[in-house]
């Protein structure tokens, strides 16, 4: 029977359920499995497709279909439900023109980590869907209840997917979605997002990472599903701050989110992204990483002041060496490992052996100048040049001045023949024939004098250095203060730029 107003058709389903339809144009035809056989639509679509029977109603664009339940109780609401569980092949929509609304949001859970090497950022996360079934209406006080959980495969869900998801998701399933009198569905389940990133660990272990996450219909385009946020970005944000149970490597400091409309073959599609801003925590590697090595350059440092003509010079560097890369064996696991750029405390560890093995390999030439500069060659002009006269005034050790005075007695070679003039003006003296009134005492002390002269003559040869050798120990000195220098400009220089990047990585989100 027809109802007195145009507004609605009231098809009444057998003795437990009936269905308002809103204005409309709706077939009741008898298509194959429809329905389930024995239910009351099935019978109701039996008399429809009858020849004395109307066989379709033409009304007035549609709203959405009332369910009427026989009792207050949920068999009876799953009952009349079972309609529209047959119908979860197709989008939930009277009029195929009308767009199904989704509104998405989700609760960031946990960070789990973040893979450098395989560029990837691990999260737990609680994502929730929210969109109206048209075919679904009900009183609730007919039906005993405002809502409903339904499996969900019975139902119509949005095809949305996470476009940097990378693995299957492998958080524990939940069957369920909750179905609501007005139609409205709201689908939560916990997913594990192992998502591509791409990060930038220059500034490691003070670096903050921030990765996207695309929320997009994989086929309906805009005019079909759009898609709005249910909350705000600061919202969700919040919220996830206060339920953030993991407290590891990674802190969430930021999170924001913007629409993207993008073209495409069957008409523009919506993409919303979701920016989620990662810090690592660096006090493991400041305390784990940073301070040794900064201790071991240190004593490194102070080796200097070991005088370098002693073996024990060399042999403490040796042991300093060996102990930096036993520690960065160690170590090794907590640097990351990535093939884009080379992280900042790479090259800090670099240069640190670096200068270890500098220092060693200085020692081993200072010892080298001091013990055996005799037998060397003149200094040549250049080095004579630039390392006596500009680094040694840059270091404020300025060249010692040439003996001119003494440069004869200096000379190895003037001494040598000095010495064997003597000796044989000596070995000649008792053959000279001398007055015979000379005194023989006078004789011996000539003799003597000549002798003393000879002794002071050697032990002078002995004493003295070369001006050569003078000048190749002064190099060597210059060199071992100018790399001590090189050693407290680095070292100050690191704990002033560790300083700064780590107090900025801190004030960067607050």
């Amino acid at each position: 029977m027809l109802p007195a107003s145009p507004s609605s058709l009231s098809l009444h389903l057998g003795k437990t359920t009936s269905v308002l339809i809103s204005p409309c144009l709706l077939r009741v035809p008898k298509p194959p499995g429809l329905f389930p056989v024995g239910s009351p639509l099935s019978r109701t679509s039996q008399e429809f497709s009858r020849p004395d029977t109307i066989n379709c109603v033409t009304l007035t664009p549609c709203s959405s279909i009332m369910l009427n339940c026989s009792r207050p109780d949920p068999p009876s609401l799953l009952e009349a439900l079972e309609p529209v569980f047959n119908m979860r092949s197709i989008r939930p929509v009277v009029n195929v023109s009308t767009p199904t609304n989704v509104s998405i949001d989700f609760t960031l859970f946990g960070i789990l980590g973040v893979d450098e090497k395989a560029q990837v950022l691990k999260t737990y996360i609680w994502q929730k869907f929210k969109w109206r079934n048209e075919f679904v209406r009900w009183d609730p006080e007919e039906c005993g209840s405002s809502w409903i959980t339904i499996p969900r495969n019975l139902l119509w869900v949005p095809d949305m997917v996470i476009n940097e998801f990378m693995e299957k998701n492998s958080a524990q399933f939940v069957p369920y979605s909750y179905l609501f009198s007005n139609g409205f569905v709201f689908d939560e389940q916990p997913v594990k997002v192992i998502s591509s990133c791409r990060l930038d660990i220059y500034t490691f272990p003070f670096d903050t990472q921030t990765c996207c996450l695309s929320f997009n219909s994989y086929l309906l385009s805009m005019a079909d599903m759009p898609i709005d946020l249910s909350s705000t970005a600061e919202d969700i944000f919040r919220l996830s701050k206060e339920v953030m149970t993991t407290k590891g490597e990674w802190e969430l400091v930021g999170l924001t989110t913007k629409t993207f409309i993008l073209p495409a073959v069957g008409g523009p599609y919506q993409e919303i992204r979701f920016y989620v801003s990662v810090r690592r925590r660096a006090t493991l590697y400041v305390v784990n990483l940073l301070i040794p090595s900064c201790f071991l350059i240190t004593v490194d440092l102070f080796s200097f002041l070991l005088p370098p003509q002693t073996m024990d010079r060399s042999a403490f560097k040796m042991t300093l060496i060996l102990g930096y890369t036993v520690f960065l064996l160690i170590m090794n696991d907590l640097l990351p490992i990535t093939g884009n750029t080379i992280p900042l405390i790479n090259v800090f560890l670099c240069m640190c052996l670096a200068l270890m093995v500098a220092s060693l390999l200085e020692t081993i030439l200072i010892t080298n100048l001091l013990c055996g500069s005799a037998h060397y060659s003149p200094v040549p002009h250049w080095v004579r040049v630039f390392v006596l006269h500009i680094l040694g005034h840059l270091v404020r050790f300025p060249p010692k001045p040439r003996d001119l005075d003494g440069a004869v007695i200096q000379n190895p070679s003037a001494q040598e023949m000095k010495v064997s003039s003597l000796v044989a003006e000596d070995s000649e003296a008792p053959e000279q024939k001398g007055p015979l009134d000379e005194d023989k005492a006078l004789h011996e002390l000539r003799s003597l004098g000549r002798e003393l002269q000879v002794i002071r003559l050697q032990v002078e040869q002995q004493l003295s250095k070369s001006q050569s050798s003078e000048e190749w120990i002064q190099v060597g000195f210059i060199i071992d203060r100018l790399l001590f220098s090189f050693y407290i400009l680095f070292i100050s220089v690191s704990f002033f730029t560790i300083i700064i990047i780590w107090v900025q990585s801190y004030n960067k989100y607050y």
